[in-house]
């Protein structure tokens, strides 16, 4: 598409947006000028492309489509058919899956569809087949009765929150904590790295229905191979959650033993970070869970949404191009450089480094808390997310951490150099912050002080450094 369609397409959008509510359409303006302005490092966000943002806003979000590929509970869906069944046919062919479930709205609804269709295969199945039923439907009240018991008395083992795993693999305040009795393995805390040796011993002493890895704060990569080996020593059902590193394996940046597809029973991800999507999830799986991964809907999710679909399939259409495994080369490359920038100016980073697209700072050695930080940075023009780093004694919300990512900026053309650049922001804005106090003269765990000069100078720095490398160059709303 010509950069010139591509204005014209947008701005006729938000014209049809404005007649009905302009301020939903001066929000969307204004969403795409902060984006431009701001130096986005938060590592779980991307910039889909003007094609995969189009797809989104057509007349497939008026069909329902429960069920799947030829197989809907709805009259009238053959061309959802059709987008449905070439986003799987793109995500098979990208990661070299047997089989791709493409209706997930989210990242948790993913995992939720991966989990049940584990409990369904390990202990829904051999219920019906004692029970000599079809279907549950067929259980008498007492077998129906006994099977809810079971499915509800299996474990989870998964990383722990602080040493970068995520809510949606087993912890409380999520529904997954609610379904399994989950315990966590952590990482050494002397070098922030994943101990094999004692998640196997882990595994060994818990017996999981289920062993999952991935992470969200964890800037290593994981070998699977060895995971797999654990999973298999104990019986246990390995799924790996990649929604963090989909675009590094999508782009064979992470192979052999750090790629996840090969030695997961069943793997889960997002479609946005950085394979560059649209926001949804994805579950991939070889034939002998496909069955169950296919009853998604309605076994957890509602309606399949058809037009984030079509946007799935024209964003895994992207990455299958060449150009993507540059990309995803860049991104590491990049997330190492910032990195490297970081520690040279004296930063304590999680593990010391990075294999991936993400760097966790420690924040404690500045004096702050990771909320301080996040909002100091902000403040500067500078977008993170703070984050628990492991064995953090300011817990979750408050954190001791700064979880950074370089998906985004690579997507505009950012590289190495202005990499260093930007860790020279980071630090002379966690640098030149203070701890702030309450109104009584206490300690504040969320405000700090930082002179508003430096703020407004770090902030002019950093549209400087995007000068260079405009967001959507082809879109033009004026």
């Amino acid at each position: 598409m010509s950069r010139n369609a591509e204005s014209t397409a947008f701005r006729s959008a938000l014209e049809v947006i404005r007649a009905v509510e302009p301020r939903v359409a001066d929000a969307i303006g204004a969403e795409l000028t902060d984006q431009r302005e701001s130096l986005k490092l938060i590592a779980s966000e991307n910039y889909a492309s003007p094609a995969t943002l189009l797809a989104m806003g057509n007349w497939f979000s008026d069909k329902y489509a429960e069920g799947t590929v030829g197989r809907r509970f709805y009259a009238g869906c053959q061309n959802v058919d059709t987008v449905e069944a070439l986003a799987a046919e793109h995500a098979r062919e990208l990661f070299g899956a047997s089989h791709a479930y493409v209706q997930p709205h989210s990242g948790i609804d993913a995992n939720l569809v991966a989990f049940w269709a584990i409990l369904a295969d390990r202990v829904e199945a051999p219920a019906l087949k004692r029970a000599q039923a079809r279907h549950v439907n067929d259980l008498t009240e007492a077998d129906w009765f006994t099977l809810r018991r079971e499915l509800g008395d299996q474990r989870m083992l998964g990383m722990s929150l602080d040493a970068g795993g995520h809510l949606t693999h087993g912890f409380r305040p999520n529904i997954s904590g609610k379904m399994f009795d989950q315990r966590s393995y952590g990482t050494d805390p002397a070098t922030g790295l994943i101990d094999y040796d004692k998640v196997a011993a882990a595994a060994r002493e818990f017996k999981p229905l289920i062993l999952v890895a991935g992470y969200s704060a964890y800037p290593r990569k994981v070998n699977f191979r060895i995971m797999r080996e654990i999973a298999d020593s104990v019986g246990a059902t390995f799924m790996v959650d990649m929604a963090h590193f989909a675009g590094l394996v999508a782009g064979k940046v992470f192979t052999g033993d750090f790629d996840p597809v090969p030695h997961a029973h069943i793997v889960t991800t997002t479609t946005h970070k950085s394979l560059r999507g649209p926001r949804g999830g994805m579950v991939l799986c070889g034939p002998e869970l496909a069955d169950q991964v296919d009853r998604g809907c309605p076994m957890v999710l509602g309606g399949p949404l058809p037009h984030v679909m079509a946007a799935k399939a024209v964003a895994l259409a992207e990455a299958r191009r060449p150009d993507f495994a540059d990309y995803a080369s860049r991104i590491v490359g990049n997330a190492q450089a910032l990195a490297e920038g970081l520690v040279r100016r004296g930063a304590n980073l999680v593990t010391g480094g990075t294999d991936n697209h993400l760097v966790l700072i420690d924040v404690s050695s500045y004096g702050l808390t990771g909320r301080q930080a996040e909002q100091a940075l902000l403040d500067s023009g500078i977008v993170t997310n703070r984050n628990a780093v492991p064995q953090d004694p300011n817990g979750a919300w408050y954190t001791s951490g700064i979880r950074i990512g370089t998906p985004a900026l690579t997507t505009r053309g950012l590289g190495t150099a202005e990499m260093d650049t930007t860790a020279e922001l980071i630090h002379t804005v966690l640098d030149r912050t203070a701890p702030g106090a309450n109104a009584d003269g206490t300690p504040s765990k969320a405000k700090y002080v930082l002179d508003p000069a430096i703020a407004d100078k770090v902030s002019r720095q950093a549209g400087e450094l995007l000068t260079g490398y405009p967001l959507y160059p082809s879109v033009d709303l004026a």
